[in-house]
Formats: structure tokens, C-alpha cells, sequence
């Protein structure tokens, strides 16, 4: 269901005095409602209040429709700025692997690069609930290990068979959050070009007997 207009305009505005100001912007003053309203359908616009808590409430002319056209969008706009805050999740075991957990470190920075938070979890299972700690201890290192990209936010929590902890994304300069946006395009580029050099190498390198039988076929087809 739509939202209901609560703005008053033109009959709907009862009370007897307003402040008025005109639809060049300017301070007319306090004046009866009724004469404001004439003031306003003399020139064909809408008489507004735009500050009804005001003694006495601020009415002001205009037209009112591409006014509230002009309140729509800019709600839309600012609705479009607020950047959606995302959660994202990775989940390690307490004897996790070297390598293990290096790709998921990697993964963590990857998130909180982009801004979202981080909820990292470890999950135990049979007798590593007896000793909890090391997984306490996994989800410091590892907060200490992006400690210049995020923050923790929530510390590690025990729930249940699993711990938690939430690292939030540290707040970065304007001019820091371009220089990684650069980076990272130049690193795809750099990976772009390598797979085009791979590919290129790769065809380059056909064995001699295929190449003279292709040829042979180019020659023959000639012929």
C-alpha cells in the first residue's frame, strides 16, 4: 500500500496564521491563511506548508506537484547512495591447513576490501570442543592478520559447536579506497595479458608433425 500524504496544501491547511513565503523564495510574513491561499491561487500554484511544527507553521507557494515529484527523486537518489552493508561468512577448522588458511584469509581480505562485514566461524567437531581456546586463538591470528583492513567488531563468541567473531572494515581515506580499486584493475589486466601470452605460446608451440600436415592440407587445398 502506498505511503498516505500527510502534507497539507490549499483547504487542508486550518489554522488561521501562516508565515508565508513566496514562490521566489522570499519572506512575505505572517499573514491569514485565507489571504495566503488567495496570494497563492492568483498566480496558480499551491499553497504548502513545509514546516508544520512552526508557530506560526511555514506555508509556502509553489507548484505543488513537480515539488513533490522533485522530493521523490531526491529520496531516490539518497536511497541509492546508502550503500547496502553486507555480511559475508567463512568458515575454518581449528587445525585448519597452511594453505587452508591462506585462501580463506585471502577471501576475508577480499570482503572486507569491498566494504562488507565478515562473520568467521570455526566449527568444532567431537573432542576439539574440549579445547576451545585454539580456536579462540585462530580467529586472533587471523584478525591480527588483516588487522589493517578490518576490526573486530564482535568478539569470538561461543555457539554451541561453533565460535564466532564479526571484523568489521576499517574505515579508509577516499584516496586510499582509489589506490586499491587501481591496483585491483591492474592486477586483473596483468592476469588478462598473461592468458593471452599463455594462449599465444600455446598455439605457437604445435608439434612439427601436425604443423607439416597442416601444410600439406593448406597445399593440397591450394592445388
Amino acid at each position: 500500500m502506498p505511503e498516505r500524504d500527510e502534507t497539507r496544501i490549499n483547504e487542508r491547511i486550518r489554522v488561521p496564521q501562516v508565515r508565508l513565503v513566496g514562490e521566489d523564495g522570499n519572506q512575505i510574513g505572517v499573514v491569514d491563511t485565507q489571504q495566503a491561499l488567495r496570494y497563492a491561487q492568483e498566480r496558480d500554484l499551491d499553497l504548502v506548508e513545509v514546516a508544520p511544527d512552526a508557530r506560526p507553521p511555514v506555508c509556502r507557494v509553489l507548484d505543488y506537484s513537480k515539488y513533490k515529484y522533485e522530493q521523490e527523486q531526491k529520496a531516490k537518489a539518497a536511497r541509492r547512495h546508502q550503500k547496502q552493508v553486507n555480511v559475508r561468512e567463512i568458515k575454518l577448522r581449528p587445525k585448519i591447513a597452511t594453505n587452508d588458511y591462506e585462501t580463506k584469509k585471502n577471501h576475508v581480505v577480499r570482503f572486507l576490501k569491498g566494504d562488507d562485514r565478515v562473520k568467521v566461524t570455526i566449527m568444532f567437531r567431537g573432542r576439539e570442543q574440549t579445547h576451545p581456546e585454539r580456536g579462540e586463538r585462530l580467529l586472533m591470528r587471523l584478525a591480527e592478520d588483516v588487522a589493517d583492513l578490518g576490526t573486530i567488531e564482535q568478539s569470538p563468541q561461543q555457539d554451541g559447536r561453533n565460535m564466532t567473531m564479526l571484523l568489521a572494515p576499517v574505515k579508509r581515506r577516499p584516496e586510499q579506497a582509489q589506490a586499491d580499486s587501481q591496483a585491483q584493475a591492474g592486477s586483473q589486466a596483468q592476469a588478462d595479458s598473461q592468458a593471452q601470452a599463455d594462449s599465444q605460446a600455446q598455439a605457437g608451440s604445435q608439434p612439427p608433425a601436425e604443423a607439416a600436415a597442416a601444410d600439406a592440407r593448406t597445399a593440397a587445398a591450394e592445388g
